[in-house]
């Protein structure tokens, strides 16, 4: 069939519309495509050539395809003085409080320095020579995970040799919301460094420049930091971590459900730990009302686990489906009120506690039978208070 000279037109139109929708779907994929700092080595990788870098990284510090970070910069001829690695160990398969020792790196050769234990702040000795260090770990949000105190030991001694600090960020999972109660200072440690509610609401990056900017490091003491931040990312928006961030936060269920059902570590019920469900479930051989049973075991990430071998009684909340944006007290306060041990105090002697919550108001609220309301609403005004403080520090759009 001959086309006329009107239809040929009409056509190559046609044509050249059609041929541009894919090139339209793919600019627009580009342009809301969300990377982490990682991966973003334009941004950084000119600021660490020609210097001696540390290397603050674990499991968790992998770009999109998969390569450890530590693995890139010696591929692009940085140069590594050596690997800081914080809770967990640097391949992460350490027991949550174990002592971590200092070793090599068998891949790269590196000398592997370990944050825990007794050398939580890295000392003047392990920081001679280096220009930066480069921190990438991680995180869940959460003020007594541990990765956010590391990071505030790092800049504190980075601070004090005149080294620079350059976070690459990455998403938080319970970003984009606050809620908890505010720690003190009478309760200061590892699992709370800093006077912020249990979830604080900004991603690790965001935080540091929080604690640096706040001058809350030792002696109101500056380091020359410098954040690195994610492409496209939204805080209100929850993103996939590259690893597990730890041996008992397995997935995405473990994490959603971590600030509410940490507490529980410092009573004498069970979250799991030594079962296939560690920070899913919980239970207690003396909350017996409950149905849903297990007994933690050894495993790899928890080879001593709490109540081992012991027959606990309690919930499974694998299947729990809602996205949590507040802290849920009800099953704390639930195993509470169903705990019959006559020779054990529900709380655990040492008062641990006391530190998670940031202080004692929390377990002698729990005591005097307060409910949820009530609690939550005697940290109002605290959360208020933190607001403002956070809001200076938010540079990712809601």
């Amino acid at each position: 069939m001959i086309l006329s000279l009107k239809n040929k037109t009409l056509v190559f139109i046609l044509l050249i519309y059609f041929s541009s929708i894919p090139l339209i779907k793919a600019q627009k994929t580009e342009k809301d495509c969300f990377a982490t700092a990682a991966d973003r080595p334009e941004l950084y990788l000119p600021l660490l050539k020609n210097k001696n870098v540390i290397v603050a990284a674990n499991q968790t510090s992998l770009l999109k395809d998969k390569k450890h970070l530590v693995d890139f910069l010696v591929e692009n001829n940085i140069k590594i003085k050596s690997i800081f690695a914080p809770e967990h160990g640097f391949r992460g398969t350490a027991d949550a409080g174990e002592h971590v020792k200092s070793g090599i790196d068998t891949k790269t050769g590196l000398p592997i320095v370990s944050l825990y234990g007794d050398n939580k702040k890295p000392k003047a000795e392990y920081l001679k020579g280096a220009d930066v260090i480069l921190f990438d770990i991680q995180d869940v949000g959460v003020r007594f995970y541990t990765y956010i105190s590391t990071l505030s030991y790092i800049m504190e001694a980075a601070a004090e040799n005149n080294i620079e600090v350059i976070v690459l960020d990455r998403p938080n999972p319970h970003d984009g919301y606050t809620d908890g109660p505010m720690m003190r200072n009478q309760w200061k440690s590892f699992v709370g460094l800093h006077n912020v509610p249990v979830v604080y609401g900004l991603t690790i990056g965001e935080y540091g420049k929080m604690v640096n900017d706040e001058k809350w490091l030792k002696n109101g003491i500056e380091a020359k930091y410098t954040l690195i931040p994610m492409l496209n990312y939204h805080k209100q928006k929850r993103y996939g971590v590259s690893d597990k961030p730890s041996p008992n936060l397995p997935n995405d269920k473990s994490i959603n459900l971590y600030p509410s059902l940490c507490f529980f570590e410092g009573t004498q019920v069970s979250v799991g730990r030594g079962t296939d469900l560690p920070f899913q479930i919980y239970g207690s051989p003396w909350t017996k009302s409950f149905e849903y049973q297990f007994t933690p075991k050894p495993t790899a990430g928890a080879k001593d686990p709490f109540l081992n071998g012991k027959l606990c009684f309690g919930e499974n909340l694998s299947n729990y489906s809602q996205e949590l944006r507040v802290l849920n007290l009800e099953w704390l306060l639930k195993s509470y009120e169903d705990y019959k041990n006559p020779q054990q105090n529900y709380f655990l002697q040492n008062l641990f506690f006391d530190k998670l919550a940031g202080s004692d108001e929390l377990r002698k609220q729990i005591i005097a039978g307060k409910s949820e309301k009530e609690i939550k609403e005697s940290w109002k005004k605290d959360l208020a208070d933190f607001e403002k403080i956070r809001q200076k520090y938010v540079i990712y759009p809601n």
